[in-house]
């Protein structure tokens, strides 16, 4: 399975020196667009030389700027794939269930394999602290995931409010949202516009945004301060939120054992007040 420009950074990130680690951070930062331009324009945007965008690249494992573009751009057309695209393409033999399921398990490990265990603490260490409110919110598709995870978190910790209907009833929650706060969103392609808004509002009142997002990376990327990028593609029309939702169920398991006394006093009381 080929990884994603985005996943090769995950994974190389840490060995980079500190021009390189700009490039990536900027790229991710508009991803994909940046990485389209000439290399003056890139190196420009990171602050960075342009043979500092070469050895990046290199570091890819590309073999030149070309072929690390053109990568990018067959990620892009990804991106922009529609369902009615998708139903184009020919069945896989071996039944209905079978190539699905493959695809999925293969989905869940290619997710985990990109994702470090110190990024999945860190992420769990803030969604425990009480400092502030969590704020979780999704897409058309993907909602259900920021209500499953909400509900969870909201038995265990207070402060915890799943942002629900139309998107003006989120802007008005704004005022509720500031520096002290983690707003947790579900972003997979096609990216929601509604959503890409919202969060910039959040980012712009300093708020810490935790996104969940596919391999080619949401827009809301470059607000983010943790970014999940889960693998979605499978043999449908349709995108699958499986391996998310499995990230989703181990933070929530993670975040539980670092709550484990207050969480276990919560529940007892709730217990008592049904």
């Amino acid at each position: 399975m080929i990884s994603s420009i985005a996943e090769l950074i995950a994974d190389r990130i840490g060995m980079m020196p500190a021009g390189e680690r700009r490039a990536a951070q900027t790229l991710i930062a508009s991803y994909p667009m940046i990485g389209l331009k000439t290399v003056a324009e890139f190196s420009s945007a990171a602050g960075v030389s342009s043979p500092t965008i070469l050895r990046f690249v290199a570091r890819l494992g590309f073999q030149n700027y070309p072929e690390f573009q053109s990568s990018l751009q067959d990620e892009l057309a990804a991106q922009l794939q529609s369902p009615a695209i998708r139903t184009l393409n020919p069945p896989l033999p071996g039944g209905t269930a079978s190539p699905m399921l493959e695809a999925t398990l293969d989905n869940m490990r290619e997710t985990f394999r990109h994702l470090s265990d110190k990024q999945l603490a860190d992420i769990a260490s803030r969604l425990a602290e009480r400092r502030g409110k969590t704020f979780l919110i999704g897409g058309r598709f993907t909602d259900p995931l920021a209500r499953y995870m909400a509900a969870h978190l909201a038995i265990i910790q207070p402060d915890v409010i799943h942002l629900a209907g139309q998107e003006s009833m989120w802007r008005d929650r704004l005022i509720d949202m500031g520096k002290r706060d983690v707003l947790v969103i579900f972003d997979i392609r096609r990216y929601q516009d509604s959503l890409i808004r919202f969060a910039e509002k959040a980012h712009q009142r300093g708020v810490q945004i935790v996104l969940f997002t596919d391999q080619w990376l949401s827009p809301i990327a470059r607000f983010a301060r943790h970014v999940i990028a889960g693998r979605t593609a499978v043999p449908s029309a349709w995108d699958s939120s499986a391996a998310l939702f499995v990230v989703a169920e181990t933070l929530i398991g993670a975040v539980t054992r670092q709550l484990e006394a207050d969480g276990a006093r919560r529940i007892r009381e709730m217990e008592g007040l049904r």
